[in-house]
């Protein structure tokens, strides 16, 4: 008894050791290694006031950490060879001014800009569900579906007949669906695809304990190639939710885009990395790269965004787009939480003249994200800035318009679980024509949407300015 009653008396001697022991390295490494200021003063307040937990909290969730373990896992994986490209294309002659933004994003992401590409815009599920369908009925040879979200609905199911009839006639099918993503339906569609015959893989599994430490890696990239000839690319998960015509009892507004010409070849590299990454396989030859011909006017480029060797290229790709600017900025996303930079990079093209539209939904699918996005808006609002808040139902597109010549459209959220923590792919694309396409569908989301202004924010509550600016202190976190 005598023995036991010194271990009681000595243990939260021990704990308050380690505790302090852990809180003094973790903060440290906040110290040495984070670049947001913020966000240091923030994990320390945790690191120091959570016995323990704080520490451990950092170790899994720094973001610092996630991009080493995203090197460390991916490794030569994302490294996987593909065709040859073409050289680099000249851009449309209405889009020269644009020339040093074709070169600044060249040496960003390291990829050709190639021309003679078809871009053809997919509104809603409504448009793009029966367009990839289609493409997986007629593939001869081979199918590369990767997704965040697969739900194991009536629409996921159909993408599961269609893949194993595939499977049936011989193409060779390979699916990825995000391990987080997965679980967005019970059951998930991982067995429905694997007694389906369909290779699938989940990208980074999070329930083992050794592998903690990845669970903020989130594959959040949408691309489906068919024959290595036709592409689909864009936001949109494989959700019934997003067959808005059919009026679902959660619609979702989204884009998504079809896509021929010598691109389709950079988002099966990607496809082919990502699946190598998954599985170790490494899919190549002809069935999988063939020779891509000419199919359109759009110059295009892939901008391959993720916490490894592609860290914050999505990031640098906007800020060079904002700086080159002349007449017109307009952005369409589900979720606004710029950074320091960003903020900068939207006033200081406001300040130079040029119209700079911000188009977000009036409510979002996650209001803890709205509240901390309302809290930054005066931010953008002060300098000549125009937000617009979108009616029902969500919107969850994401799109970027420069000059009525430049098109970024893809995957990736203004937000910093999309452009430091995620997996993401994007395309840039030269072309007035698709610009002014996409324009069309932009101004189609105004109608009925309403103008915020300065004095909307400025006359909120005590109560709610404190809960906005409380929730956006955990923006390195959201």
């Amino acid at each position: 008894m005598d023995l036991l009653h010194r271990l009681a008396d000595f243990w939260p001697h021990v704990v308050v050791v380690l505790h302090f022991s852990a809180a003094g390295l973790a903060s440290a490494h906040a110290i040495l290694n984070r670049r947001d200021t913020r966000a240091v003063v923030l994990w320390i307040g945790f690191i120091c006031l959570l016995p323990l937990l704080g520490p451990v909290l950092y170790l899994l969730l720094g973001i610092n950490r996630v991009r080493r373990k995203a090197q460390l896992l991916r490794g030569s994986a994302s490294r996987v060879p593909g065709p040859p490209m073409t050289e680099a294309a000249g851009l449309p002659q209405t889009a020269a001014h644009l020339q040093q933004l074709s070169e600044a994003v060249g040496r960003i992401v390291r990829r050709p800009l190639v021309p003679g590409n078809k871009v053809e815009p997919l509104v809603n599920g409504d448009d793009a569900y029966p367009a990839m369908l289609a493409a997986i009925h007629e593939a001869k040879a081979t199918i590369g579906l990767s997704t965040y979200i697969f739900d194991n609905d009536r629409n996921g199911r159909s993408f599961v007949e269609a893949l194993r009839q595939a499977v049936e006639r011989g193409v060779q099918v390979r699916v990825i669906v995000d391990a987080a993503g997965a679980r967005y339906s019970v059951p998930s569609i991982i067995p429905a695809l694997h007694h389906a015959h369909v290779p699938a893989g989940r990208f980074l599994p999070t329930l083992a304990p050794w592998r903690l430490m990845s669970m903020n890696l989130r594959n959040h990239r949408k691309i489906m190639v068919v024959d290595g000839r036709i592409g689909f690319t864009g936001g949109m998960n494989l959700r019934e939710g997003n067959l808005v015509a059919q009026n679902p009892r959660h619609p979702v507004r989204d884009l998504h885009f079809r896509l021929e010409g010598p691109v389709v070849a950079q988002l099966q590299e990607a496809f082919v990395a990502d699946w190598a990454f998954v599985t170790k396989e490494v899919l190549s030859g002809s069935d999988w790269f063939p020779a891509l011909e000419s199919k359109g006017g759009v110059v295009s480029r892939a901008i391959p965004d993720g916490p490894d060797e592609d860290f914050e290229k999505l990031q640098w790709t906007i800020l060079a787009a904002l700086s080159c600017a002349r007449d017109s900025v307009k952005i369409v996303t589900p979720y606004f939480l710029p950074d320091p930079p960003l903020v900068s990079a939207l006033n200081l093209a406001a300040l130079r003249g040029v119209r700079v539209e911000i188009v977000l939904p009036e409510h979002s699918n996650l209001p803890y994200v709205d509240w901390a996005s309302r809290a930054m808006w005066w931010q953008v609002l002060e300098r000549g800035c125009k937000i617009w808040l979108g009616p029902p139902p969500f919107d969850h597109s994401k799109l970027m318009l420069v000059d009525g010549q430049w098109s970024l459209v893809g995957s990736g959220n203004w937000d910093t679980r999309s452009l430091r923590l995620n997996f993401e792919f994007n395309l840039e694309c030269y072309c007035p024509e698709l610009a002014a396409s996409l324009d069309g569908i932009l101004q189609s989301k105004l109608q009925g949407a309403r103008q915020v202004t300065q004095e909307e924010m400025d006359g909120r509550s005590v109560i709610i300015k404190l809960r906005d600016g409380v929730t956006r202190l955990l923006d390195p976190f959201l």
